[in-house]
């Protein structure tokens, strides 16, 4: 069975408090196996546009003007190879106990397994997925997770669809192609996390809208897939009635 990857970043904190963000997003862009070329040509072009040399670490924080980052979303979207899946977890909408960082992470994480290994099967595919590794989250932690998952009734993996032996850590300067998550998180982030002078910019993500995953028809078929929402409670869509514009 040919092979899909998933490189995973996010943006945001993952734990909850005063000065966390409002808002954890966990985003994943998806490569064909026969794509990876134009996936690293891709990273290649944004580097020559954005005036950087050859094999720099593109990195969304580094982008600091306006117009830069807006190149990069609409570059990303006009790849027809190219999807993106994320996760925001809105955590001013949770209830009950907060989690720490790590079962923060890990519980994002599944939902987005859930849509990743949907696009696997829908495609008939197997998936890989890579993750940029986090400070203090050692692999340990992922493969007991996965484990855990596994035996849990209640989930909407498509395990046959994932990589048996689970997912990867890796750096984004040493991978480049997790740099291709960094730029999706961020992108999808800077429209719920405010910047220092309290704003949010949607542009981005209206731009990445294209390649954002969808199944079905109806607005759902955008925010239970490609935009997932974290709690989906009335009150979380009335606080974002512009996502169902996306």
């Amino acid at each position: 069975m040919s092979l899909l990857h998933a490189f995973i970043d996010e943006s945001g904190q993952r734990a909850r408090g005063k000065k966390a963000s409002a808002h954890f997003i966990m985003a994943a862009v998806i490569v064909a196996d026969e794509d990876l070329t134009h996936a690293k040509e891709l990273l290649a072009r944004l580097r020559l546009d954005l005036r950087r040399r050859p094999g720099d670490h593109l990195s969304w924080k580094n982008l600091k003007p306006h117009g830069q980052r807006l190149h990069v979303a609409k570059t990303l979207a006009s790849q027809p190879w190219l999807t993106v899946s994320t996760v925001v977890v809105c955590k001013q909408h949770l209830t009950g106990e907060p989690l720490n960082e790590d079962q923060s992470y890990l519980y994002t994480l599944r939902f987005l397994l859930e849509r990743l290994s949907w696009i696997a099967r829908d495609r008939r595919r197997i998936l890989h997925y890579t993750m940029a590794h986090i400070q203090r989250f050692k692999i340990a932690k992922l493969r007991e997770y996965e484990e855990n998952l596994r035996k849990k009734p209640d989930t909407s993996i498509e395990w046959g669809h994932l990589n048996p032996r689970g997912g990867r850590m890796d750096q984004p300067q040493n991978f480049e192609l997790l740099q291709l998550g960094d730029l999706a998180a961020s992108a999808c982030g800077s429209a719920f996390n405010v910047d220092g002078f309290g704003n949010t910019e949607r542009r981005y993500l209206q731009e990445l809208s294209p390649c954002l995953y969808r199944r079905g028809s109806g607005p759902a078929c955008l925010t239970s897939y490609g935009l997932k929402m974290h709690p989906r409670y009335e009150t979380t869509k009335a606080a974002y009635p512009w996502v169902a514009t996306l």
